[in-house]
């Protein structure tokens, strides 16, 4: 049985790349995470911690929710 996706999808991707296609190695760099943790939580494997889903909305200056959707 396919493990089921998380409910939880999200625009780091499309945003780093408005960024100055920012790598996520920098992305990880800015806010103390490893850059198989960006690329976990980018490709939907991997829900981020609360503090550091607002820690990647503030590099990008975006509002959680801009970031982050719930899927329901």
């Amino acid at each position: 049985m396919a493990s089921a996706s998380l409910p939880i999808t999200n625009q780091i991707r499309r945003l780093r790349f408005e960024h100055g296609e920012m790598t996520q190695a920098h992305l990880a760099e800015k806010i103390g995470m490893t850059r198989q943790t960006i690329a976990a939580i980018e490709a939907g494997k991997y829900s981020p911690s609360l503090e550091a889903a607002f820690r990647i909305a503030h590099v990008f200056a975006a509002g959680l929710d801009d970031v982050f959707q719930w899927v329901v």
